[in-house]
This record gives structure tokens, sequence and C-alpha cells, in this order.
């Protein structure tokens, strides 16, 4: 069954972006709807590889005539999904994977129904996720010309509201199907990998061999009924951390 969308979203730094990549590189017959942005591009980020850099005005022209599928306003800045994706995807026989944050989830979740599939990455602790951040912020630094080059100070608040934003967005834990604690990299692969074809195979009339039942379990294991406890760990680690 062709059509379904994938909706992965994460706080930033969860890795989201590393498990997407190598899920489109290893399960076939599916295709990545890059955003719209009104934000600038970033180190060495080109338009139409990671987003379609758009101005203001262009973006609101866009909205204006229903031409998303979802949008969001992240920092001050737009994120949208072209509709034009998914009709693209249909035709081709293929599912569209989206990489969107909590806001876009919802919206295309409530729009599309059961054809939509949401998956929420997680960092296994704020520790880790701060941790994570610190080393993509660095790396960022590396980058940077030195006219664009930020203070310790400015990278540190960063920093900050990147982790307060994700303690906010996993209090909306509850309303994706999937949750994938990103702990291990190549295990989380495979998780991935797993809820893509167990949903296919949910789908489909062919009966179920025994690779395929053991692709159902391993993606039944993320289910949020059966991760639930394991999530509320982590949302305490961020209220552990919270200033007081």
């Amino acid at each position: 069954m062709s059509g379904l969308v994938y909706i992965i979203s994460a706080p930033s730094g969860s890795g989201k972006s590393t498990l997407t990549s190598q899920l489109l590189n290893s399960v076939d017959k599916l295709q990545f709807s890059i955003s719209y942005t009104t934000r600038s591009p970033r180190g060495s980020e080109q338009d139409g590889r990671e987003y379609f850099f758009v101005a203001r005005d262009e973006f609101e022209r866009m909205l204006a005539a229903d031409a998303f599928l979802e949008h969001a306003c992240v920092f001050g800045d737009y994120y949208g999904t072209a509709s034009s994706f998914l009709d693209q995807a249909t035709v081709k026989g293929n599912d569209l994977v989206l990489d969107i944050d909590v806001q876009g989830a919802a919206q295309v979740q409530q729009r599309l129904q059961d054809r939509a599939i949401s998956i929420f990455v997680l960092p296994p602790s704020r520790d880790e996720l701060e941790a994570r951040l610190r080393r993509r912020t660095g790396a960022e630094k590396l980058v940077e010309s030195e006219q664009r080059r930020r203070s310790d100070l400015e990278r540190e608040e960063i920093i900050q509201k990147r982790l307060r934003a994700a303690a906010r967005e996993i209090e909306n834990f509850s309303n994706f199907r999937y949750i994938l604690v990103n702990d291990q990299l190549e295990q989380s692969i495979d998780r991935l990998k797993a809820i893509v074809l167990a949903e296919r195979f949910k789908r489909s009339m062919n009966p179920l061999s025994d690779d395929a039942r053991r692709t159902l379990a391993l993606a039944e294991n993320c289910l949020l009924p059966n991760v639930r406890g394991l999530v509320q760990q982590i949302l305490d680690s961020f209220k552990a951390s919270a200033p007081r």
C-alpha cells in the first residue's frame, strides 16, 4: 500500500536526521519531503537539499494558497511541508517521510488520520541530549566564518533554549503512535526500519513470513503503551534539571 506518511519528530539534537537518512538508504519505496523554511542556511546547507529557503513573504503567499500539508513557526522562523510532495509520492507508489516538529506532526495526523504514522525520537536523558547539543554546537563553530562566529555566551543561550524546548516537546509524547529512544544508533536504526515495514505488513493482504512476524514484534516494542514508563523517566530527567 502506497500513500502512507511516516512522521518523524524529535527534540533538536536527538539524532533524528541521522536516523532518517539511514532509513531512506535502506528501505525501498520511501520518498523524503524537503521542507520549506524562512530561516537562513546554516554551515554547508544548500537550497533544495536540506530545505527550500524562501523569503517570508513567499512562504506567507503559499500559506494563503493552502499549499502546505503542515506548517509551524519555530524560534521565529516558518517551516512547512508542501502538499504537492504527498501527491507526487502517491503517484509513484511511494510512501512519504516527513522530518517535522511536534506542531506539524499534530496537523498531519489530524488531516490524514490513519495514513499518518507518527514516530517520536527521544534522547535517553536530558544529560545525553545536552552533551549532543554541545558537540553539535562545537562542530557548527568550526565551519562558521569569522563574521558569523557567535560568542560563547550566545552559544550557551542557544543550548539552554533548545533544552527548554525539548522538555516542552517531550510533554506531547502521548500524541505519537511510536516512541523510539535513540540510545544505541544501530539498534535505533533497526527499530525505525521495523516500524516502517510493520505498518506496511499490517496493510498487506499477503501471508506473513517468519521475518515479517519478527519485524512486527520489534516494532511493537516501540508502541506508546509499551514504552510509556520509560518516556516518563526521560521526561522526569528534564524536570529534575529545570531551574527552581
